[in-house]
């Protein structure tokens, strides 16, 4: 008997297995795993479920009241309505979901479209070079939001709120000196036919224009769709996503872990920039018109658009996905309510609602996550 035998003979005998018993060493359970039930999987998506089934009975009802409402080509020209406010939506959500504000959306769509208007008028700039003028007069505006929150900690709420009334006046004093100046009106319009059908014509239409494809969208509502899938992604799946979240939840412990949050704020600012430029390109071709005063009020319902998606409006939380079913919500029921009661008043009253109700649900989802 050799010597490893001889041990494990008499580890038995001493456990108490008798002669000839060997030691057998204790079996350790094999981890099982246990799959998540539908509840903790449908949990997360509460909010967003919920405004699908709003937004579904919505317009269920909505047909049964009012079924040219509901048809396709009336959805399909309502929807030129819609992109402005879809395309400041997605960049706000980032904003919102660190903890920040930008008040000045709209005031940056007003400048970048006086900019355009006067480099094509005034000045005969051509039509792709005057575009291009907006869209980087638009990202520079959000820029320079994104310095004064990111590199000299100015609140965002502040920075913006002055730079919302900046812009908007810096937009009126251009449009009216230069009309003064030129001996020419402040309102820009007469441009080329191909830059007007970006905002006016459906693409992907079909031979009849009459009863186009479902599936035909603007120039604007397919770089929506573009936009939000890869923002969505960028936001669930990316580093750059995870340091938003990071930063809503707790900035000062962001910054400790070595995360980029100057760098990470100055970027989403001047996306938001970005997207006040190309809604103002949109704005302007659906109309034929640039002026001062375009999107007046516009940044209201962005805002109201995100935190109805489901954004916290104290950062930490919110999905890209919920904020597209709060633009949707928003616009069925605004053009709803304009095409059957016709009273703009009524509007403001039913989304003040909606929102006062979204809120409070946020506010009761977010309280239970937080017990468990």
């Amino acid at each position: 008997m050799d010597d490893q035998t001889r041990l494990a003979t008499d580890a038995g005998k001493a456990i108490g297995g008798g002669e000839g018993a060997s030691y057998q060493p204790p079996q350790l359970a094999s981890p099982s795993f246990v799959a998540p039930t539908l509840t903790q999987r449908v949990g997360p998506f509460a909010h967003e479920l919920l405004l699908f089934v709003v937004l579904v009975v919505g317009l269920i009802w909505a047909k049964q009241i009012a079924p040219l409402f509901m048809t396709v080509t009336t959805q399909q020209q309502l929807l030129f309505n819609v992109w402005d406010l879809a395309l400041l939506s997605l960049p706000m959500t980032y904003i919102i979901i660190t903890g920040g504000i930008d008040l000045s959306v709209a005031s940056t769509m007003g400048l970048s479209a006086v900019v355009m208007g006067m480099c094509f008028q005034l000045w005969h700039w051509p039509m792709w070079a005057a575009a291009l003028m907006a869209v980087v007069t638009g990202t520079a505006g959000g820029l320079l939001n994104g310095v004064f929150v990111a590199k000299i900690k100015v609140h965002p709420l502040i920075v913006t709120l002055a730079t919302y009334s900046a812009y908007r006046g810096l937009a009126e004093g251009l449009s009216l000196g230069f009309a003064s100046l030129y001996k020419t009106t402040s309102v820009y319009s007469g441009f080329p036919t191909w830059f007007t059908n970006l905002g006016q014509k459906a693409f992907f239409a079909g031979p009849d224009l009459r009863h186009p494809h479902w599936y035909a969208l603007s120039a604007a509502g397919w770089l929506f769709i573009a936009a939000a899938i890869a923002m969505g992604v960028v936001l669930a799946k990316g580093p750059f996503g995870r340091t938003l979240y990071a930063v809503g939840h707790n900035e000062t412990a962001a910054r400790f872990s070595g995360l980029k949050v100057g760098r990470a704020k100055l970027l989403i600012y001047a996306l938001s920039g970005l997207a006040s430029g190309l809604a103002s390109l949109n704005n302007a071709a659906e109309y034929n018109t640039a002026q001062a005063n375009m999107a007046t009020n516009l940044e209201l319902d962005v805002i109201t658009a995100v935190v109805l998606g489901g954004t916290s409006i104290f950062g930490g939380r919110g999905r890209i996905i919920g904020t597209v079913l709060g633009v949707a919500l928003i616009h069925e029921t605004r053009e709803f309510v304009s095409w059957h009661y016709h009273d703009n008043t009524l509007i403001r009253l039913v989304l003040g609602s909606l929102l006062i109700v979204a809120v409070a649900i946020n506010a009761l989802l977010g309280r239970r996550s937080s017990r468990k």
